[in-house]
C-alpha cells in the first residue's frame, strides 16, 4: 500500500466522532489488511519453538543449545522493538512492514538449509529481527486505522497475531514434523503473501 494514499485514508476519519463510528471502507480494508499481516507474522514467529524438537535431534543440541536458540530470537524479537518503535515514531517508515517481513523470509530460507547449529542460531535471529521491525509499525497503523475506533482496532490487530501463534505449531506439526527440516521453506511462501499484502 502506498504510503501516501495510506496516510490520507488513515487520517480523514481521526478525531471526528461520526466518521469513527462508520469508518470508511478504505480504512477498515487497511485494518484487516494489518491484521491478517499479523496472523502471517506470527504463524512464522511461532513456528521456531514448534520445531525445536525436530531441531534438537537432527543437530544433536542440548538443552543449553536450545536455551541459547531462543535467547538469540528473544532478544532480537523483543528487544530490539523498542529502538524500532522509537525510531519509527519520528520518522514514520511504512515500507518497513515489508523489510522486517523480508527479514524473516531470509530467516526462513536459512534455517531450511542449516547445516551447523550457528547457522540455526543465525536464522532465529533473522526471524526475530524481522518481528520487531514489523509490530511497532503495523500497531501504528491500525491505530491510525482506527478512525478512532481504538479499541475495536486494537483487538482486530491483536485477533490477527493470536491466531498466527495458534496457527505456526499447528502447521508444525502437519508440515515440518513429517517432512523435516527443509520443509520450514514452505512457510517462506507464508512470509512472501505478507509481503504482497503489505
Amino acid at each position: 500500500m502506498g504510503s501516501v494514499t495510506t496516510e490520507t485514508h488513515l487520517t480523514q476519519s481521526d478525531g471526528d466522532p461520526e466518521k469513527a463510528r462508520s469508518a470508511n471502507p478504505t480504512v477498515l480494508a487497511i485494518l484487516f489488511a494489518i491484521s491478517f499481516s499479523h496472523l502471517l507474522n506470527d504463524t512464522i514467529q511461532s513456528l521456531i519453538p514448534a520445531i525445536y524438537p525436530l531441531l534438537k535431534t537432527s543437530f544433536q543440541l542440548s538443552f543449553v543449545q536450545i536455551g541459547l536458540i531462543t535467547l538469540a530470537f528473544q532478544m532480537t524479537a523483543s528487544i530490539l522493538q523498542p529502538f524500532v518503535g522509537w525510531y519509527t515514531d519520528r520518522r514514520p517508515k511504512p515500507y518497513s512492514l515489508a523489510c522486517g517481513m523480508g527479514l524473516t523470509l531470509a530467516g526462513l530460507v536459512l534455517l531450511s538449509h542449516a547445516t551447523h547449529y550457528g547457522m540455526v542460531v543465525g536464522a532465529a535471529a533473522l526471524v526475530g529481527m524481522g518481528s520487531s521491525i514489523f509490530h511497532p509499525e503495523s500497531s501504528r497503523v491500525a491505530h491510525l486505522a482506527s478512525g478512532g475506533r481504538h479499541g475495536f482496532a486494537q483487538s482486530v490487530f491483536q485477533v490477527g497475531g493470536n491466531a498466527g501463534s495458534s496457527l505456526g505449531p499447528l502447521l508444525a506439526a502437519l508440515i515440518v514434523v513429517p517432512h523435516g527440516q527443509g520443509s520450514v521453506l514452505w512457510f517462506a511462501l507464508i512470509a512472501l503473501l505478507g509481503i504482497g499484502v503489505l
